[in-house]
């Protein structure tokens, strides 16, 4: 039996009403089940919503971990080259073209990453949508917003190492084994 109710707000009353029609009907005998789409809507978009935290959570460790890498790899670079670092302050380098050179390295690791990232997950919808069938949407300020973070996760954990580079005695540096 399918019962359609004009609005959402006579939904609860009614189907206590059909309940207790229907359990007259069939003497007490729980033999029948009530099912109101609006509810498994809503345990739907509960759900969805649930999923979306899970992935905001994971994306945030990955992120947090990518700029970690980022960092990593800018301290490993400041060492391997603080000797060119010396020089470039002895010869008249502001601190503050050290940490432009050092941001700028960072930023277009991330921003070669984030390209990457773009790609693969642009690949990976259309293969989703052509294996299992299901569709996906890609929108452009998703995409913009992707590259958006990459970038920034880039010049953030990129501050550190150009601040430490810049720091640098240009002396000890040039002294530096």
């Amino acid at each position: 039996m399918v019962v359609n109710i004009s609005e959402s707000r006579f939904i609860d009353p009614a189907v206590k009403q059909i309940s207790k029609i229907l359990n007259r009907r069939h003497n007490g005998v729980a033999d029948i089940e009530i099912v109101v789409p609006e509810l498994l809507l809503k345990q739907e978009q509960k759900t969805k919503k649930l999923f979306n935290v899970v992935l905001g959570v994971i994306a945030s460790i990955s992120l947090l971990v990518g700029g970690i890498g980022i960092m990593n790899i800018m301290l490993a670079t400041v060492m391997e080259r603080i000797k060119e670092i010396g020089l470039r302050l002895a010869i008249g380098a502001q601190k503050r073209d050290i940490v432009l050179q050092f941001i700028a390295e960072a930023v277009a690791i991330s921003f070669s990453g984030g390209l990457v990232g773009i790609f693969l997950g642009v690949g990976i919808c259309f293969g989703v949508e052509k294996l299992a069938g299901i569709q996906t949407v890609i929108s452009g300020f998703s995409v913009l917003l992707s590259f958006g973070v990459a970038i920034t996760v880039g010049l953030v954990f990129g501050i550190f190492p150009a601040r430490k580079a810049a720091e640098a005695n240009p002396i000890e540096s040039l002294r530096y084994e």
